[in-house]
């Protein structure tokens, strides 16, 4: 939802040429996002029908401008998997100068995942300006990844 929510914010400022990638630290490769993930992001108008689960490389962290994860832990993982990046990698919540985990809701009802968009689309829209500081490329590259 996260990665629907921040493709619609980038649009909407005129940089949907901007690379969005979802990639978890723990997932199964291939998998769609779950029924009511989709249900929830059509109704903000956004399709999530054609989403893939990918686990994360060593190609994506190198290729990031920036990584933000939905929790501490998983911030804390890829830092001390991959060091060398580990100045591009944030939990979504300290875009707005917070340290806390966003709960996942999967297996939950789809009012946990409403209130879960709910709080993604809080904390990207506040957190854009940091958001675009810190994946906004050094001058004379190419669109942030």
């Amino acid at each position: 939802m996260a990665v629907g929510l921040l493709r619609a914010r980038l649009a909407r400022d005129g940089r949907a040429d901007w690379s969005v990638r979802s990639a978890g630290t723990w997932t199964v490769e291939g998998r769609p996002a779950s029924l009511y993930s989709i249900q929830v992001m059509e109704e903000k108008g956004i399709d999530l029908r054609d989403h893939r689960s990918h686990k994360l490389t060593a190609e994506d962290v190198a290729g990031a401008d920036l990584i933000l994860t939905m929790e501490l832990s998983q911030a804390e993982a890829i830092r001390a998997e991959f060091p060398a990046q580990a100045h591009k990698v944030y939990a979504l919540s300290e875009m707005v100068g917070l340290r806390y985990d966003v709960e996942d809701p999967y297996g939950s009802t789809i009012e946990d995942y409403r209130l879960c968009a709910a709080e993604l689309e809080d904390l990207i829209e506040r957190g854009y300006p940091r958001i675009i500081e810190l994946a906004s490329p050094p001058a004379g590259s190419t669109s942030p990844q």
